[in-house]
Parts: structure tokens; sequence; C-alpha cells
């Protein structure tokens, strides 16, 4: 889809729909929308008056123009409560507006920037969030369909009356492009059976964003593993055939700095089956998304190609399946982890904290001082956070609030949980240095800690997105299947980073 931006009269367009909005509330349309509704005779007023037109949150009114302007139609989107606005709405209305046109077959659409008129919003920031909202929501993954989707909107067009403003805009405009496609990237890579997306396509897709953005592209077999120790994630992959991929992606944004790093890990189980501690039949089929935290990573770093923090990053993604085969990993055996440290198997469908044991350890020993890994780790955090808000976990209060405000500003909700040292009795283990569980209470504390225990020194945050990573309906800019969470957060705690 092409998204432009122009100077003008939005109803002067020749577009199949023009897309104006209402704050809840309000009886005397103003701006674009008041210049809609006096094209149409009034239409718009009356229906606010007859009570069809509310303005809430979410309500779409749909009013064909019958020659009476250029646009074929009008499309009145309700932003709901003034006070409630911000950039995260200024996504969900571009998302159903649009979503709404396109099963009406509109294939041309011009639109106002939301909140940068009345809503106060920052125009820069409020552009962003329309192309964002737009490429999120009408996404589809329709690769295994035999007939396509049907009709899609092929062109958006930002009119703004103001032509001070078309630089800040098209500023705009050209950064939610690239968090969108970065984020829909991730959606891909997520969506995909694991019959296709196995640990070697992670690995082309990760070299795909490095051909784009010019890094820095490493990725060690099994034997290169074996050398360095890694014995915790090889003891996961050990029951596949499929062989594992440890994905290391680097980006110089900062070449003259070395000490200015982050380092960006994610779980990539391609499919879990729990292993010999095999999962139940129901909801097995959504394990082919146990690998989003590497596919975050991965598509966090397509955008930041394209957007060029100064900054030093490093994205790692151990990438594996947990399969119960012959040769599979047993509960009980004990692995020996890159740093030395051993991990009894108390139940072989804890891997993800074993594959990332490797990864943080690895991390620390090429120097990186920051590190967040992500991960769908815990079925504990869902029933802590339920799937409206990720599990956040660090070691440096400082730093877990500079991510924890990444992903609220971008509108990823995070939430911090407690690591209490105390949590860890919860997981000695009298054969070895830990085991890879600490029984049913604090699941997803115990966790993260398990995953603490091999850094070495960095400022660390754990984000637990098992209750985030998928979506069971479509709302807003997130759609049914992957959401591609957190990559937004992980572009803005780069672009953050890059300015202190």
């Amino acid at each position: 889809m092409e998204i432009k931006v122009l100077s003008g009269d939005i109803t002067q367009q020749s577009v199949g729909a023009i897309v104006v909005n209402l704050f809840e509330g309000v009886t005397s349309p103003g701006g674009a929308t008041g210049a809609a509704d006096r094209a149409l005779d009034g239409a718009i007023t009356k229906l606010i008056e007859e009570g069809e037109i509310k303005g809430k949150r979410g309500e779409m009114t749909l009013i064909h123009t019958l020659d009476k302007m250029a646009p074929g139609r009008v499309l009145v989107a309700g932003l709901g409560k003034e006070k409630d606005f911000d950039l995260d709405r200024v996504r969900a209305v571009a998302a159903e507006s649009c979503r709404r046109l396109r099963r009406a077959g509109v294939q041309t659409v011009a639109t106002i920037v939301h909140g940068a008129g009345a809503g106060g919003l920052d125009v820069r920031g409020a552009a962003q969030s329309v192309a964002e909202g737009t490429i999120l929501g009408l996404y589809r993954f329709d690769n295994y369909k035999s007939n396509d989707g049907g009709t899609d909107i092929a062109e958006l067009t930002i009119v703004e009356a103001n032509a001070d403003m078309l630089s800040d805009l098209e500023a705009g405009v050209a950064e939610g492009r690239a968090i969108g496609d970065a984020v829909n990237f991730c959606r891909d890579m997520a969506n995909e059976p694991a019959n296709a997306m196995t640990p070697s396509e992670m690995s082309e897709r990760a070299l795909q964003v490095a051909n784009e953005g010019g890094m820095e592209l490493e990725v060690l077999d099994k034997p290169q593993m074996a050398e360095l120790g890694m014995g915790a994630l090889l003891g996961v992959a050990q029951g596949s055939e499929e062989p594992p991929k440890f994905i290391i992606l680097k980006y110089a944004g900062d070449p003259g700095n070395p000490e200015n790093t982050l380092g960006i890990l994610g779980k990539g189980i391609t499919f879990d089956s729990g292993g010999l501690d095999i999962k139940g039949a129901a909801g097995m089929s959504t394990m082919k998304g146990d690998m989003a935290g590497g596919a975050s990573v991965i598509a966090a770093m397509k955008a930041i190609g394209q957007l060029k923090p100064k900054i030093n990053i490093t994205a790692i993604v151990p990438a594996t399946e947990n399969m119960p085969g012959g040769r599979a990993q047993r509960p009980g055996d004990v692995v020996r982890a890159m740093n030395g440290k051993t991990i009894e198997i108390d139940n072989t469908d804890a891997e993800g904290r074993l594959v990332l044991a490797d990864a943080v350890a690895y991390a620390c020993s090429i120097g990186i001082k920051r590190i967040v890994d992500v991960a769908t780790l815990t079925g504990a955090v869902v029933v802590a956070l339920g799937d409206k808000c990720i599990g956040a976990f660090g070691n440096d209060q400082d730093f877990t609030d500079a991510v924890v405000a990444a992903g609220n500003e971008v509108g990823e909700r995070m939430w911090q949980l407690p690591t209490y040292d105390d949590y860890k009795d919860q997981y000695k283990s009298d054969i070895a240095d830990i085991k890879n569980t600490g029984g049913r209470g604090a699941g997803s504390i115990t966790g993260a800690l398990i995953i603490g225990e091999f850094n070495d020194g960095a400022s660390w945050v754990h984000l637990d997105i098992a209750g985030t990573a998928r979506s069971s309906a479509v709302k807003g800019y997130n759609i049914k299947g992957a959401t591609g969470v957190p990559v937004r957060t992980l572009v803005n705690l780069a672009k953050q980073l890059a300015k202190t």
C-alpha cells in the first residue's frame, strides 16, 4: 500500500472514501468534519441530532456522498472521550476505519491526521501513528489460502490543510511505515506453520534483514555451539531432527563508541511439543508461535536498520525445536550452560529458559552491558496478567523503568513483577547448581530468575510475552494470530537510549 502526504482540502480528493472524525459529545462538527458536513448539506449534523452518530470509541458511520463532493463516501470515525485520546487511540482509529472501508470495497482512501487538530497531539507522532495503525490493521496472513483475501486498499493519502506541517507529517509517516512493516514481518514469521518456519528459515529471515540494513550476521551451528559449551541449548535441541541455529545479528549505529551497546535476545523455539513432558493436544497447534520472541528481535532489527539510531545493537536468537525424539533429554538429566553453571532438568517443557541461559551468557561474554530478553515463557504470566499486559522483570530499576516506559509509550503495556532473592530457593537442586523449574507458585517470577542466573553483571530485563504474543480476536490494530509484540517497544527503546 502506498502512503503519501499532501496539503489541500480533503473534501476535494478524488478517492473512494475520506475519513474524518468526531469526539464523543460534540454536537457541532468543526475542521475537516465540518467541511464534509457542509458539502453534504448538514447530513453529519443531522445524524448527530438523530443519535446515529455519537462519536463513541470504535463507532464507524459510512455516508454515501451521492456526487455532492469528489470522494464517493465519507466515513465518520468516533474517537471517544477527548480526555482519553492518545497516540494509541490514533493507531486504533486508523486501523478500524481502513478495515471498514476495505470491507466496503474501497481501494483509495484519504484521511486527516487524527488528534493533530483539536486532539492536541504532536503532529509527527500522530502521523506516525496513522501510518502504523493502518499498516497493522490491514495485515492479513493468507499465504496458504487458495484464493486471495479480496480487494485491498492500494493507496492512503494523508491530507493536511496547513502546508507548514508537511515535513513533520512526511517524517512521521516514514517512521510509521518502517515500524509497521517490521511488526508485520514479525507477525509473518510467528504465523508460519512450524514445518515452514524452522530454525534454518529463521536464520534466512535474519539474513534478509542483515542484507537490507547493512548489518553483520553470524549463524552458529551445532559444532560451534558445542565448542562454546552451550549445553543448555543443545540439550533442548537433541530431541529434534531439525538442526538448531544460534543467530547473531549486529547493527553498528555508534561504531566510535563500543560501550554504547544494547542486546536484544529472543526465544526461538520454532515448535514446542513439551519434549518428553509432552503438552496436551489442546492448544498445541499454537506452539508454532513459541518463537515469537525471536521473531520480534529480528523484526525490530529490520526497523532499526531503516531508522538508524546512534547505538550499537546485537540481536541474538537461540533457535531450535523442542521435540520428544529418541535422543530427547529426560527429566533428571543435568546440562551445563555456556558459563559453566549446571542445570537439573526438572521438566522438559521448561525449555525457553534453557536456550535463553546460553543466549544471555553469550551476550555477556561479548561485552554487552544492557540486555533485554523476550520470550513466550510461562503460562503463569497469563494467569497473573491475562492477555492485556506484558510481564517485566529486571535487576536494574533504572533500566527496567526505561524498558517499561518505552513499551507503555507505544501502547505495548507492561507491568513489573518482583524478583526477590527469596524466590530462588524454589529452584534449588540437590545434584546441580539449579533446577530448570521452581514449582507451581510464582512460576513467571522463578522462570525469569532462572534466566537471570546466567547474566554476568549486565543491566537485564526479561519480558514474558506469553499472554500478549497472540490475539484471539480482531480489535484495534491487532488481528487474530500473532501480534508482533514487542517489536515497537524494542525499536522505541533503541531510539530512547540513543538519545542518552
